[in-house]
């Protein structure tokens, strides 16, 4: 039992790693910031971008604290670090599942939000009303490698001609709708499998830290059972 909980703390430690790497690139990232400083106040991913952020900040550094405790409760023995650690795991799960609900209840969600800042940045280029607008759809179009939206006959508009890369004008890039949409799906497929995989090993600690304690408590421990010292 000891062991497994000694692989599981690592295990768990290295996920609170990954989850704050993947948090902060994330935030940080280039197509992120963009559509982030794009969007409008009334536009609901500025919100979702720095809740996501913090979230997983707060949700990685629970897991290393429960990793952290959960050894040191392991080879010392104590009953208040292995409470402690049980805590911990317990207060990351209860992040998580609320995390994995709203993921299925508001799926589209994040997709949508980027898509209406999109489009709310295209047609403003395309009514010729802010110069500022038009550097910015460029950022997007180099960012994405995507090249404005198509058009059901088939036509390039100016705005693909003023903003887009010349090589993406010429070879018909691909939609910026669609690609934002592809980026999306599969950065969130990412996320959410990390997710699970922490939601996993979060019940596995719960299960081990709660067996250690009583363990402890009963001081009943296993590496001398069958051994007997005749005083």
């Amino acid at each position: 039992t000891k062991c497994q909980l000694l692989v599981t703390s690592l295990c768990v430690m290295l996920l609170g790693l990954s989850i704050a790497t993947l948090s902060t690139v994330t935030h940080y990232g280039l197509r992120f910031t963009l559509i982030s400083n794009v969007s409008l106040d009334s536009n609901a991913y500025k919100v979702i971008h720095h809740t996501a952020f913090y979230f997983g900040i707060c949700l990685s550094m629970t897991l290393i604290l429960a990793a952290l405790l959960s050894s040191a409760a392991m080879v010392r023995e104590s009953q208040c670090l292995t409470a402690m650690g049980f805590f911990c795991f317990a207060l990351a799960f209860c992040g998580l599942i609320p995390a994995a609900c709203w993921r299925y209840t508001h799926s589209t969600e994040v997709e949508d939000s980027m898509m209406d800042v999109y489009d709310f940045v295209y047609e403003e280029v395309r009514r010729n009303t802010s110069s500022f607008r038009r550097h910015e759809l460029t950022a997007i179009h180099e960012a994405f490698l995507c090249c404005g939206k198509h058009s059901p006959f088939g036509d390039i508009t100016n705005v693909e001609n003023q903003t887009c890369p010349s090589d993406q004008v010429h070879n018909e890039g691909q939609d910026c709708l669609q690609e934002i949409q592809d980026f999306l799906k599969k950065h969130m497929d990412f996320v959410f499998s990390l997710l699970g995989i922490a939601t996993g090993f979060t019940v596995y600690g719960m299960i081990l830290t709660s067996f250690l304690w009583f363990s402890n408590h009963f001081s009943s421990n296993l590496y001398r059972k069958g051994k007997y010292v005749l005083q």
